[in-house]
């Protein structure tokens, strides 16, 4: 497992290390979740790592976002375990 604080830190330790998956959250400093992801899926190295992206609550407009910069799902939180265990295990399938 990693965790960064950070996005700007997790995004060289992820390219390094090859998570799968990677659980991201949208507000974090710096660069964001979305951001991140966008830099993930395009990269050579890191464009086949499933990317759930985990956030607070979901708005209007968030779902279109989030999978326009590439996520592969995204439960809101709060995350009920046996969900997102759920969704982690679809991820890994497809």
């Amino acid at each position: 497992m990693i965790t960064a604080e950070s996005a700007d830190r997790e995004i060289p330790l992820i390219r390094e290390q090859r998570p799968d998956p990677v659980l991201m959250d949208i507000h974090m400093p710096g660069t964001d979740g979305l951001e991140a992801t966008r830099l993930l899926k395009r990269d050579i190295r890191t464009s086949h790592i499933p990317v759930i992206v985990v956030m607070a609550r979901a708005m209007d407009g968030d779902r279109e976002a989030i999978l326009d910069a590439g996520c592969d799902g995204y439960p809101a939180k709060p995350v009920r375990y046996k969900k997102m265990l759920a969704r982690v295990e679809k991820t890994l399938d497809d």
